[in-house]
């Protein structure tokens, strides 16, 4: 009976392992002959579908090479857009073998999720952005303003930050995609919008009069961007740092 029992339970556990689970990344990926890479929803430079669904941008063509060192042909990848919120859960759950979407390395991130930061292939730092109108030269002078942001992400935390060590109040108005986010400061929900630099710089150059606004010159924070691979898959991480390395 004893037996019975434990072969009931290993079938059990087999079943509940995802698929992922019972090969390794790689296998799995030359199995499906793709890597399926998870990239941010939009923003230029980093990842970005043209009008007939091509994808480009630096998170792409990182996206690209692991295609290319495993298969040698950069075509054999396919994209899968994620929010902030969605990208460390389809990575965790095998959806996406590759999470290559300006993503910060953070020691909780990389302690607490299962997940594995392969490198840093682009540093940014956190931002603001205003209206030309209200004449502001300095985040230094954002006392007592409403402020934009995506919920999260480390952008929270550095506008608390960064407000209690000035002695300055605020209002943070977050929203769960970075276009909704741009959208309502836009529309004047808030005075101010923050997130990284770069992000600040492409996301710019979707609104209707661009020149409007101004990108204030502090940068509040250290950002480390890469890609993230999951825990305990020694081979596929391997793969992709020396991709990393490699480029």
């Amino acid at each position: 009976r004893r037996n019975v029992v434990k072969r009931a339970l290993l079938v059990l556990a087999v079943a509940a392992t995802p698929a992922f689970a019972q090969q390794s990344t790689l296998d799995a990926v030359r199995s499906k002959g793709f890597v399926q890479c998870g990239v941010n929803t939009g923003i230029a430079g980093f990842s970005q579908p043209d009008s007939k669904g091509v994808w480009t941008g630096l998170d792409v063509d990182m996206c690209r090479a692991v295609a290319a060192a495993v298969f040698g042909d950069a075509n054999k990848v396919r994209y899968t857009p994620l929010t902030a919120q969605q990208r460390f859960t389809a990575l965790q759950s095998g959806e996406v073998d590759i999470l290559a979407r300006n993503t910060t390395w953070t020691i909780t991130r990389d302690t607490s999720l299962g997940l594995n930061f392969v490198g840093v292939n682009y540093y940014d730092g956190q931002g603001f952005m205003v209206r030309k109108a209200l004449k502001v030269n300095s985040a230094l002078e954002l006392n007592g303003a409403s402020v934009c942001a995506q919920s999260g992400t480390t952008t929270e935390l550095n506008l608390a930050d960064y407000f209690r060590a000035n002695n300055m109040k605020y209002e943070i108005v977050a929203f769960g995609t970075a276009d909704e986010t741009i959208k309502a400061y836009e529309s004047g929900r808030c005075d101010v919008f923050t997130t990284d630099v770069s992000q600040l710089y492409s996301e710019k150059l979707k609104l209707t009069n661009a020149n409007d606004h101004v990108i204030l010159p502090e940068v509040i924070s250290k950002e480390p961007l890469g890609p993230l691979v999951r825990h305990g898959d020694d081979q596929w991480f391997d793969i992709v740092k020396w991709t990393v390395f490699a480029l």
